[in-house]
């Protein structure tokens, strides 16, 4: 019996994450936040001090790498036995997260991590190729985007509550200018799933959201 997988595409801060483990939660099923593996891995070389274009370096440091998930209501993340969550959301991390995932050789070897996640009694999977690339078999397929000011407004947010000092122009700037690296990278480009349905979450509830995918499952 095939292992039900619902694919959640998009660009970051369209609120993938939030959806992806609360779905989870409700249908009982396992969940992969592919993002955080190559924000994982973008800590790691940071800490190496390696450059990008060390690529054999990283292919080696993505193979080692012990990564556990544990995500109940909020996600809790250990790379190497250290706690990586709070790094994982700092913006130098996903800047160079975006810039790894466009290199075909790490994409390979991070490829066969996520696939690890098809387990039953299923498998919400959270990223940018999901539907596309890791797992085209998937039942249901969902492509979730929002305008980048509302993704950059929710980020702004949540610096400001963590404390940190953000600029809302700077911020949309940098959502905008990943979005277009996503987008036109030659290896497994951020475009939505053949068959998947497209949610814009710009002036949705978090609820409303979920909801809406949880009918396409159930």
């Amino acid at each position: 019996m095939s292992v039900p997988i619902l694919t959640i595409d998009g660009p970051s801060g369209a609120g993938k994450g939030t959806v992806s483990r609360l779905i989870a939660q409700k249908l009982g099923w396992h969940y992969l936040d592919s993002g955080a593996i190559y924000r994982a891995l973008a800590i790691a070389i940071t800490e190496k001090g390696l450059a990008i274009d060390e690529i054999d370096a990283i292919v080696n440091t993505a193979e080692d790498m012990d990564l556990v998930f544990q995500c109940d209501t909020k996600r809790h993340i250990t790379l190497d036995g250290h706690d990586i969550t709070e790094q994982l959301s700092f913006e130098s991390t996903g800047n160079t997260a975006s810039k790894i995932a466009a290199i075909p050789e790490i994409r390979a070897e991070l490829l066969q991590k996520q696939q690890h996640y098809k387990q039953s009694p299923g498998l919400v999977a959270d990223g940018r190729d999901m539907g596309t690339v890791v797992f085209p078999e998937a039942q249901y397929k969902v492509f979730l985007t929002a305008s980048a000011l509302t993704r950059a407004k929710r980020r702004y947010k949540q610096l400001k509550e963590k404390g940190i000092d953000a600029n809302l122009s700077e911020i949309t700037a940098d959502i905008q200018e990943r979005d277009q690296r996503d987008s036109e990278r030659e290896f497994s480009p951020l475009i939505p799933a053949k068959g998947a349905v497209y949610i814009d979450s710009s002036d949705m509830s978090i609820d409303q959201v979920v909801e809406e995918m949880l009918s396409l499952v159930q």
